[in-house]
């Protein structure tokens, strides 16, 4: 719904197939490449070789989303919604970055995260 060109799961993912992620992808499994990539670091320097910035969604990244530049072509990684994502592949992103949170909640869910970060790409995009 936001306007993403493909989506990537790289390293041990679940299947896209799935039933509860079909349901959640409401419909947009059916018209967006989706790769599976079992090699993390292989998907994030296709990614930089394609021209884009690798931005990784971290609860702690000292970078905040309404403050970063996304005009130009983005590829977020998302971790795993326990434990986020691990060091050696937070030092392989171009930047962290955090969501500002201004309520008591602790955290998002990576979908909410997600749906954040990739909605604000796509505003800035689209201006």
């Amino acid at each position: 719904a936001a306007g993403a060109d493909a989506v990537v799961l790289a390293g041990d993912t679940v299947d896209p197939h799935n039933g509860k992620c079909v349901r959640a992808a409401a419909g947009s499994l059916f018209h967006l490449p989706i790769t599976r990539v079992r090699d993390v670091p292989a998907a994030l320097a296709a990614c930089s070789a394609a021209g884009l910035r690798t931005f990784a969604a971290h609860g702690y990244a000292d970078a905040e989303l309404d403050r970063v530049d996304l005009t130009a072509p983005t590829a977020w990684v998302f971790g795993n919604e326990a434990h986020g994502l691990p060091a050696d592949v937070l030092e392989r992103t171009d930047l962290a970055v955090r969501i500002p949170l201004y309520g008591k909640a602790e955290s998002l869910n990576l979908a909410t995260a997600a749906a954040v970060c990739v909605y604000t790409s796509a505003l800035a995009a689209h201006r």
